[in-house]
C-alpha cells in the first residue's frame, strides 16, 4: 500500500506539472502584453528610422534634371486611369521657377543612395555586441537620437554641396546601423520561442512602413517643389528626437527589470527561456572560430545579402522605374511607390502569425523558417524579372510590384530572425555579425544598378532584375541546403569539470 501511494503521488504530481506546463506552452500571444507593447515600441522605431531616409527615393526624381533620359527605356506617356488624382498629369519637371535642379547622373545617384549604407555595416556587428553587453535601452534610444539629428541637418548639407550631401548621410547611416543592429538582442530575453516569428515581425515591419514617406515626399515635391522637403526632413528628425524620451521611459532590457509587468507574464517569459539563459553570454567566451566555420551561418549571411539587394532595388529604384515607364508626376509616382510596401507591411505581420501557427502545429522549426524564406525569396526576384519583357500598364506593373514586395516580407520570419534559433546565446552579437554582412547589398546594389542603368540605356532595367535574380537565387539555394533550426554545439552551454 505504501508503495503503490507513492507511485499514485508521483503520478499526480507528474500530472500535475503537466498541467501547470501545458497552457504555458500554448499560451497565444495578447495584444495587450508587455512583450508585444515592447514589440509595437519597436515597431514605430523602426517606422521612424526608415520614414527619415526613404523620402529622397522620390525626392531625387525632382532633384535631378528631368531632361535627363539615358535610362528611359519606355517613352509611354500613358496617364493614370480617369486622371484620378485630378488636373493634368504633368511631367515631373513642371515645378516652381527658380528651383535649383542638380546634373547628377544615374551613377552619381547611386553613389548617393548607397551613401546611407557606408557607416551602417560596421555600426551593425558593433552595435550587436554593444547591446549584449550594456542593453538595448541604450543603445537604440541613443542611436535614434543621433539620426535623427542628423537627418534635421541633411537640407543644410545638400545646399553646402555634394560632398557634405553624402558626408551627413554616412553620419546618418551610422546610428541606423546602431538602431538595426542592437534592437534583436531585445528577443533573446523578450521572446518565447514560439513567439519570435510574431515578434520579429511586428517590429521590423515597421521599416517597410516608414518606406511609405514615399507618397507624403511625393505630394510634397508636386504641390510645393523639393525645397519644401526640407520640412518634412525637419519634422521627422523632430519627431526621432521626441520618441527617445518615450522609448526610455517604455523599453527595458529584460522582464526582470521591468517595473510594470504582469507578474504571470513575467514568469511565462522567464519559464519559456529558462534553458537558453541559464548562463549569461556575458560569462563566455565568443566561439570566433566555430563561428566563422558555421555553414548554417554563412547561409544565413549568404540568402541574407540575397534578400537585402532585392529589398535595396525595390526601395531605392521603384520611384525611378515607375517614372522611366510612365512619365507621371511626382505625386502620383509617390502614391504608386507606396501602395506595394503597404501591402508588404500588411503581409509582414500575418507572416510571423503563420510562421507560429504553424509551429504550434507540430511542424518542424526548420521546415517553418525555409517556407518563410523561399516565399520571400524566389517568387518576388522572378516576378522582377518578367517585369521588363511586358507591354506596360499599371495594371500588371502594379501587380507584379505589389506582389513582388508583398511576398518579400516573409522573410522576417525566416533568415532574419533564425540566429535566435541556432545560436540563442550568443544572438546578440551574431544578430549584428549577419546584418553586417547582409547590408554589404546596401552600398553595393545602388552602385552596381547605377552603373548598368547609366551605361546601357536601353537593356539597363533588364540587367538590373536579371543580376539580382542570380544574386538572390543563389542565396536562397545556400541557405535551402545548408540551412538548419536547431542550438549548434558551439553555442551550448560548456559545462566544466574540476577535478
Amino acid at each position: 500500500m505504501a508503495e503503490w501511494s507513492a507511485t499514485v503521488g508521483k503520478r499526480k504530481c507528474s500530472q500535475d506539472k503537466q498541467v501547470d506546463e501545458q497552457p504555458v506552452r500554448k499560451k497565444g500571444l495578447s495584444l495587450c502584453s508587455t512583450r508585444c507593447g515592447i514589440a509595437f515600441t519597436m515597431h514605430m522605431c523602426n517606422f521612424i528610422m526608415m520614414a527619415q531616409c526613404t523620402v529622397l527615393n522620390i525626392t531625387m526624381l525632382a532633384m535631378v534634371n528631368s531632361t535627363d533620359r539615358r535610362f528611359q527605356f519606355n517613352d509611354s506617356t500613358e496617364g493614370l486611369p480617369g486622371d484620378s488624382f485630378g488636373g493634368p498629369n504633368n511631367a515631373p519637371g513642371s515645378l516652381p521657377a527658380g528651383v535649383p535642379v542638380y546634373n547628377w547622373s544615374p551613377q552619381i545617384q547611386g553613389i548617393i543612395f548607397s551613401s546611407l549604407s557606408y557607416g551602417l555595416v560596421p555600426m551593425l556587428l558593433l552595435s550587436g555586441y554593444l547591446a549584449g553587453r550594456i542593453g538595448t535601452k541604450r543603445v537604440v534610444g541613443v542611436s535614434l537620437f543621433a539620426t535623427s539629428l542628423f537627418t534635421m541637418f541633411a537640407p543644410l548639407a545638400a545646399e553646402l554641396g555634394l560632398v557634405s550631401f553624402i558626408a551627413t548621410r554616412i553620419a546618418q547611416s551610422i546610428g541606423q546601423g546602431s538602431v538595426l543592429g542592437g534592437q534583436h538582442a531585445l528577443w533573446e530575453k523578450w521572446g518565447p520561442p514560439h513567439e519570435r516569428s510574431q515578434l520579429c515581425s511586428i517590429s521590423l515591419s515597421g521599416m517597410v512602413l516608414g518606406t511609405f514617406a514615399i507618397l507624403l515626399g511625393g505630394m510634397i515635391c508636386q504641390n510645393l517643389g523639393w525645397p519644401f522637403s526640407q520640412i518634412y526632413s525637419l519634422f521627422a528628425g523632430g519627431i526621432g528626437c521626441v520618441y527617445c524620451l518615450l522609448w526610455f521611459v517604455l523599453v527595458y532590457d529584460d522582464p526582470i527589470s521591468h517595473p510594470w509587468i504582469n507578474i504571470t507574464e513575467r514568469e511565462y517569459i522567464i519559464s519559456s527561456l529558462a534553458d537558453q539563459m541559464h548562463v549569461s553570454p556575458c560569462k563566455q567566451p565568443l566561439p570566433i572560430k566555430a563561428m566563422l566555420r558555421s555553414l548554417p551561418l554563412w547561409s544565413i549571411c549568404v540568402c541574407g545579402f540575397g534578400h537585402q539587394w532585392l529589398m535595396i532595388t525595390l526601395m531605392v529604384y521603384t520611384p525611378t522605374y515607375i517614372n522611366s515607364v510612365f512619365n507621371i508626376n511626382v505625386r502620383d509616382n509617390g502614391f504608386l511607390s507606396a501602395l506595394p510596401f503597404l501591402i508588404s507591411w500588411v503581409t509582414g505581420i500575418l507572416g510571423g502569425q503563420l510562421a507560429d501557427f504553424l509551429l504550434t502545429k507540430n511542424f518542424r522549426l526548420v521546415t517553418v523558417r525555409k517556407a518563410a524564406t523561399f516565399l520571400g525569396n524566389f517568387p518576388s526576384s522572378a516576378l522582377l524579372v518578367v517585369l521588363p519583357y511586358i507591354t506596360p500598364s499599371y495594371i500588371m506593373t502594379m501587380t507584379l510590384l505589389s506582389l513582388s514586395c508583398g511576398l518579400s516580407s516573409f522573410c522576417h520570419s525566416g533568415i532574419y530572425i533564425n540566429v535566435l534559433d541556432i545560436a540563442p546565446r550568443h544572438s546578440s552579437f551574431l544578430t549584428g555579425a549577419t546584418r553586417g554582412f547582409i547590408y554589404i547589398a546596401g552600398f553595393l546594389t545602388p552602385t552596381v544598378n547605377g552603373f548598368l542603368l547609366d551605361q546601357d540605356p536601353e537593356f539597363g532595367w533588364r540587367n538590373v532584375f536579371l543580376l539580382l535574380f542570380t544574386i538572390n537565387l543563389s542565396g536562397l539555394i545556400t541557405y535551402l541546403i545548408f540551412g538548419e533550426a536547431v542550438i549548434q554545439d558551439w553555442a551550448k552551454e560548456r559545462k566544466l569539470t574540476r577535478l
